[in-house]
């Protein structure tokens, strides 16, 4: 045989030596956790009891979700014409493009701290009483509860002080405003989830998680009137402005041009037996009310032509958006099951206790060598 060969034949020797020698040392130390089985199914038994006791104790979660439309014209076509008609007469119809209330947008909307306080100051009603979601969120998290050594925290008030265009409004508290930041940003990553299910859809799906019902619910759908509200009047403002300011315009030429045809018809009736030779008591106030007539007419028809316009831009940015689902008692609950709590804490328990077996072994026979 050659020395090739021989060395060919001793390798072969080693590897079959060695995947003997692993096979007798996984019995071994297998044989060894069969002998310690008491303590294994004490510790397994234990574990399962602290998993029992977990699923027990666990509070469960409350999803409440609402899903809605939401979908925007493009810009363009034929209004955008119209749009630029107008334009070059000086009248200003409303953007039709882009900007930063639009599409996507509206899911970064949700997640603001705009909005997450306004709908945390909202009142609620709960067994007779009026409270806040704000007061309900501390009520169940159990704050107040912590706050007790804390005399200047429990004196805070979490409503709104006043009213300021349509928005609930705090005073500047330092404490007060650094609590509400807290909590804010609690809500935003761990209560509310804001997402579009399809991509190539355009529904929006709002889900608040919490571990109290009645608040999933009620902060669900005070959170999705907020925003959507908003965003719809944000979108269409500037258009909403514009004809509101037409609307103005043509009501005072329609005013001025019916004042000038009452003030023809009243100089004719305060004349009824002229003079020949007095011709200028009503000739001359007769058709100086006539031409501001027909002048102002003129007006009023540019006026309504545009004011229509307007209307139609308005209608054309203000987005479809429609609530398809919402919350509904009883909510979906998830929680953590008994026999799911036992059987994941008996696999932990035993298998915590056979490493720490198996390193303690180890540790001896290191030792000893």
């Amino acid at each position: 045989m050659t020395k090739e060969g021989q060395q060919e034949s001793l390798n072969i020797k080693s590897e079959e030596i060695s995947l003997k020698e692993l096979i007798q040392k996984t019995v071994d130390w297998w044989r060894y956790l069969l002998s310690k089985w008491v303590i294994i199914l004490a510790f397994g038994l234990l574990g399962g009891a602290l998993g029992f006791w977990y699923a027990t104790t666990k509070k469960a979660i409350y999803t409440a979700t609402t899903t809605f439309v939401l979908e925007e014209e493009k810009s363009g076509g034929g209004l955008g014409n119209l749009a630029g008609l107008a334009s070059m007469a000086g009248v200003d119809l409303g953007g039709s493009g882009g900007g930063i209330f639009q599409g996507d947008n509206i899911l970064e909307l949700y997640k603001s701290r705009k909005m997450l306080q306004q709908t945390l100051l909202s009142p609620i009603q709960i067994d007779g009483k009026v409270l806040t979601l704000l007061e309900r969120y501390i009520q169940f998290n159990g704050l107040d509860k912590q706050w007790v050594e804390k005399p200047e925290l429990l004196k805070l008030k979490f409503r709104a002080d006043s009213l300021m265009e349509g928005n609930l409004y705090l005073k500047p508290n330092r404490l007060r405003d650094s609590l509400l930041t807290a909590i804010v940003g609690d809500i935003s990553k761990n209560y509310l989830i804001v997402a579009k299910p399809d991509k190539k859809l355009s529904i929006i799906k709002v889900d608040v998680k919490a571990k109290d019902e009645f608040f999933a619910k009620t902060f669900n759908e005070a959170i999705v009137k907020n925003v959507n509200d908003f965003y719809l009047q944000t979108k269409t403002k500037k258009s909403l402005k514009n004809v509101q300011i037409m609307q103005r315009k043509t009501d005072s030429v329609r005013a001025v041009m019916n004042g000038a045809i009452y003030t023809a018809a009243a100089t004719t009736d305060a004349t009824p037996n002229l003079n020949p030779t007095r011709q200028v008591q009503r000739v001359a106030p007769v058709q100086r009310a006539q031409f501001s007539a027909e002048a102002n007419k003129a007006i009023l028809g540019s006026l309504v032509q545009n004011l229509e316009m307007s209307k139609l831009t308005l209608m054309k940015e203000t987005p479809l958006l429609e609530v398809i689902d919402q919350p509904v008692l009883p909510l979906k609950k998830e929680g953590f099951g008994k026999i799911k709590g036992i059987f994941i804490g008996g696999i932990i328990a035993g298998f915590i206790i056979c490493l720490f077996l198996i390193l303690t072994r180890l540790f001896k026979i290191i030792m000893n060598n």
